[in-house]
């Protein structure tokens, strides 16, 4: 019998967890009966309870685990690493807000049984606020064009992967995992297809996306899957000194003939200033961007630390990373 992994990341979503489980599991004995199934949660160091509620889960059913991280290693580690402890034959991985609609999943398992490895879920539409979906598509579009790898739009990794992709995942050694670009640069190799669909509100709580962990996830992927920004610091950087050593040349020439007075040439060298100190910010936080980028990879931290997991074999343990 073919297993199915359900891995549901949270963080503070007290109110949704015990109301996604009961769905994921009447969905998997009502519409895959015919698959052994686990569900997996991994909370990033909740504080509001969620953790309880899920110790209260996994004790009424033994197929439901939960693994502890001993604190929040943000909104990409986190699932990655969930996924990496899957044990089913495919693997899904979606929210615990019911953004990500349940009622999918037959869908993916379906696709996935006609040979596709990744199925991934794309939002055609969304009854999010428009502003941040109208934002959303724009960055997507915007690094997609600039980058190497063709970053599939609206994809936040909802979606389908066999066990085989699974175990690349195990094996790229990335301290600070980009999925959705992972599986934009590899998913051709395993047979991917797309699935549209509508994204629903979320059930209930608040959402934890914020400016911080929006620019976090753009600044990642620009980082990880473009080189645009070191060569437009580069074009540009060349450009305005090319064009500051003519300015210079000229108002020399001027300055030596009589023909620009001294408080007639402030104007311009002061505005040339400001403008040239702006780009220089501009290019050395952007340089910073990647340089952090560079310094975590090479620091190479565990991309999850375990506090404690449950209903695994062994029964409930601490894990070493």
């Amino acid at each position: 019998m073919k297993k199915i992994s359900i891995v549901i990341p949270c963080y503070n979503e007290i109110e949704n967890v015990e109301p996604i489980s009961q769905a994921v599991v009447e969905m998997l004995e009502k519409d895959l009966s015919r698959y052994d199934y686990e569900v997996l949660f991994i909370d990033n160091a909740s504080t509001d309870g969620t953790r309880e509620k899920l110790e209260e889960i996994c004790g009424k059913n033994r197929k439901i685990k939960a693994i502890f991280n001993v604190t929040n290693f943000g909104q990409f580690n986190s699932p990655f690493y969930g996924m990496c402890q899957s044990s089913g034959d495919c693997t899904i991985v979606m929210c615990c807000d019911f953004q990500d609609p349940v009622e999918l999943v037959p869908k993916f398992v379906a696709e996935w049984e006609k040979g596709h490895k990744i199925v991934s879920g794309v939002k055609t539409s969304s009854k999010e606020n428009g502003f941040i979906y109208f934002l959303r598509t724009v960055y997507y579009k915007v690094i997609k064009n600039m980058s190497d790898v063709k970053l599939i739009e609206h994809f936040t990794g909802f979606g389908l992967y066999d066990k085989t992709f699974i175990e690349l995942m195990r094996h790229l050694d990335d301290p600070i995992p980009f999925l959705r670009g992972i599986v934009a640069e590899y998913g051709a190799g395993f047979n991917m297809t797309e699935l549209a669909y509508e994204q629903p509100e979320r059930r209930a709580g608040k959402t934890h996306n914020n400016f911080y962990t929006l620019y976090d996830a753009a600044m990642l992927s620009f980082t990880s899957y473009t080189k645009i920004g070191l060569r437009l610091a580069t074009f540009l950087g060349f450009i305005c000194s090319f064009i500051s050593f003519i300015v210079a040349v000229v108002y020399t020439v001027l300055k030596l003939t009589h023909w620009y007075s001294f408080g007639a040439g402030s104007a311009p060298i002061v505005i040339g200033v400001f403008l040239l100190g702006g780009l220089q910010l501009l290019f050395i936080g952007l340089i910073g961007e990647y340089i952090l980028n560079i310094n975590t990879r090479v620091i190479h931290r565990p991309i999850v630390v375990e506090e404690r997991r449950i209903n695994f074999e062994g029964g409930d343990q601490k894990a070493d990373n």
